[in-house]
């Protein structure tokens, strides 16, 4: 996260343990509940795809959010 941010490429983190993401540095932290990176799938395809969407509508909205430092998006 941090050798692609020294280039000004911003970096959108997303975890579902927010303190490894603090630990490696990163600025921009997506937290979520589920246990899988991007996914829910006893919730079945349908709102799998659904969670995956938002996640990335919310990581788009993250990247576009200057930051002073680690910020930890919740929702």
């Amino acid at each position: 996260v941090k050798g692609i941010e020294k280039y000004g490429l911003p970096v959108v983190h997303m975890a579902t343990v927010v303190p490894i993401s603090l630990t490696i540095g990163a600025n921009r932290i997506i937290w979520h509940r589920y246990p899988l990176p991007l996914g829910d799938p006893p919730q079945g395809e349908t709102d799998s795809y659904k969670l995956r969407l938002a996640m990335v509508r919310r990581a788009l909205k993250a990247l576009q959010t200057p930051v002073e430092g680690q910020t930890v998006f919740e929702k």
